[in-house]
């Protein structure tokens, strides 16, 4: 009864989270079965990591695109069809975020604060609203990182069914951590209160681990995420190294793979990302310093690097308004990071590593997900390699390089446009005027 009661509860505050106009938003766009849109580009990045084509048409129905053709195509050419004019603008494919936390975007002794005082019903409208926030800045796909209390896996449900505005959310439901690791949601409380605070996601020795992804699994995630080292918001002072043994990497990863999971590993220290690189973790998220052995096994074994640079900007703002919004054994971390990030990604560019795109919104803002891009841009990668790491390479990390990531014929028509070239000015996809997923429009200017 009380699951029930939850999750009826969670589906209200899902619904009630929105204004009407959005709530009804994707009844007002959906496309009758069979017919079609065509939506005529000023210029088109059909296959991001090629050139870009000049004017084009990309042809969708059923949500799917159906073929691409040169020049602007009208409706005489398919009858009945829906026109859509981004002649004027650039248009690609509907952006990646590889690491999001839909939850919140509150941080700090806030952020503390809202963990004990908020319940599920206000944690599911802020899911609600975050997810159309991202969704309004262009990008159709997210990978969820990490959440407690089923918000995520719930909304990905609702999005995917087109009943919520959103992004298609892949969700690893409680990220994974040793004891007074970075996962471990009772660091910070009293004695008193410690044990009382949920904690079922957090391992010690081999069985322990395997139990903690088998938990994850039955819950219906599509990955799992560990953590090997500290994190830099954990309320616990010691530091940002590796804080997990290999034999308790290996048993999650192992695990995960046995149930065709990929594991995102959230790392800093450069012995746990090497730990967790060596026993097959399919991403790296974060990863602030590197070493020669790390870009050597990240070229081995293929892993991606999720960069995350973005969380700086959540860092520095939140400082700006209050110098006090972090305790004290969380700011010397921040500082850090301020200062050092960037520079694993200096190097992994001329060394070949695969990048893909992720901000771990939630610590920076929700729906300036593109404010990433900049920072790639200033630390090694070009506009182009940037986009190809929100796309092309996001899918592949996903899984669903069959899907979306470019935009051809039987791939879900998510579509998105832009005023400016952002070959040219990467900044420019901070200001998206046109969203499509699955060939519903959810945003255009006009």
């Amino acid at each position: 009864m009380k699951t029930m009661l939850t999750s009826a509860v969670c589906a209200l505050a899902l619904t009630a989270a929105l204004p009407v106009a959005a709530q009804t938003a994707s009844a007002q766009t959906t496309p009758t079965p069979g017919a079609v849109t065509l939506i005529q580009a000023g210029r088109l990045l059909d296959h991001p990591g090629r050139a870009p084509r000049g004017p084009s048409t990309v042809v969708v129905r059923d949500g799917k695109v159906v073929e691409i053709r040169d020049g602007f195509v009208d409706a005489s050419s398919f009858p009945g069809a829906a026109v859509v004019d981004q002649r004027d603008r650039f248009v690609l494919p509907g952006l990646i975020d590889s690491h999001v936390h839909l939850v919140s975007d509150v941080a700090g002794q806030a952020g503390f604060l809202a963990g004990v005082t908020d319940n599920l019903p206000v944690h599911a409208y802020s899911a609600a609203m975050n997810a159309r926030k991202t969704l309004m800045a262009g990008f159709t796909t997210v990978r969820n990182l990490g959440d407690s209390g089923g918000v995520t896996l719930a909304l990905r449900t609702e999005t995917a069914a087109h009943r919520l505005p959103g992004p298609r959310i892949l969700d690893a439901g409680n990220s994974i951590s040793t004891t007074s690791g970075h996962m471990d949601g009772r660091l910070g409380f009293n004695d008193d209160l410690r044990e009382h605070v949920a904690h079922d996601n957090v391992c010690d020795g081999v069985d322990g681990c395997r139990e903690a992804v088998r938990l994850q699994v039955g819950r219906g995630v599509d990955l799992i995420k560990i953590a090997t080292t500290g994190g830099v918001n954990s309320r616990i002072g010691a530091g940002l190294g590796a804080q997990m043994f290999e034999d308790e990497a290996k048993a999650l990863i192992d695990t995960a793979h046995l149930y065709g999971k990929k594991v995102a590993v959230h790392a800093h220290g450069v012995e746990g990302i090497n730990l967790a690189l060596r026993m097959g973790a399919d991403s790296i998220e974060h990863g602030t310093i590197f070493d020669d052995e790390t870009l050597q096994l990240l070229r081995r074994t293929r892993a991606y690097y999720v960069p995350t640079l973005s969380v700086v900007n959540g860092y520095t703002e939140r400082l700006a308004a209050d110098p006090e919004a972090y305790p004290p054994e969380v700011l010397p971390k921040i500082r850090w990071r301020i200062q050092i990030t960037g520079q694993s990604l200096q190097r992994a560019v001329p060394a070949g590593v695969r990048i893909a795109f992720g901000t771990d919104a939630g610590v920076s803002k929700h729906g300036r997900n593109a404010d990433e891009f900049e920072l790639m841009v200033k630390n090694g990668m070009t506009p182009a390699t940037a986009i190809e790491a929100a796309t092309v390479n996001a899918a592949d990390l996903l899984g669903l390089s069959q899907e979306i990531g470019t935009l051809e014929a039987g791939k879900r028509a998510d579509v998105i446009a832009v005023a400016g070239d952002p070959l040219s000015d990467v900044t420019t996809l901070k200001t998206v005027a046109f969203v499509m997923r699955d060939g519903r429009i959810y945003k255009d200017e006009r």
